[in-house]
């Protein structure tokens, strides 16, 4: 899915260029006003630091994890450690692979969602602080026809930015 989010200066405006959207047969389901009296930034997922940093955690975790455990396995078959004695040699190079599979999982996390939660996903933290200046954003999500098509009838209303998003950008 992409996005295309339009800055208003008011109400007004936002309301007038979100009515004109509805009027040229844009689905009200894909449009969305975020400011005050409407929507919050947090509402909208793509928008989200919370959400953003969950998936750069969770999207990590994928290759961090297996990526660890090999990591842990060859390095305990190489240095041959026998941390455990209760567990043999084989055990100990499995032990060794679950701990470096843990390692990948913290990396993942404190990475991927810590250093993403702590420094907002891209252009969200320049909407918000537009947002509290008192700004508006319309929100419209859909295909590149779609989005070309409520571009041309915002630029009407003389926004103050017009920004295309594709999914991976957010």
């Amino acid at each position: 899915m992409s996005y295309l989010i339009a800055v208003l200066g008011d109400r007004l405006k936002a309301e007038e260029g979100y009515t004109a959207l509805e009027k040229a047969n844009i689905p009200k389901s894909q449009i969305t006003i975020i400011g005050k009296g409407y929507r919050t930034v947090d509402e909208i997922d793509s928008l989200a630091p919370a959400q953003q940093a969950k998936k750069r955690a969770i999207m990590m975790a994928y290759w961090l994890v297996p990526f660890g455990f090999a990591a842990g396995f060859t390095f305990n078959l190489i240095t041959g450690l026998d941390t455990f004695d209760w567990a043999g040699e084989p055990g100990n190079h499995i032990l060794g692979g679950v701990l470096g599979a843990i390692a990948g999982a913290m990396g993942s996390i404190f990475v991927g969602g810590g250093v993403g939660l702590a420094s907002g996903s891209g252009d969200a933290l320049s909407y918000r602080n537009l947002l509290d200046t008192g700004k508006y954003l319309i929100v419209v999500k859909g295909s590149d026809t779609l989005k070309q098509k409520a571009t041309q009838i915002l630029r009407q209303f003389e926004p103050d930015n017009i920004q295309n998003y594709s999914n991976s950008e957010f």
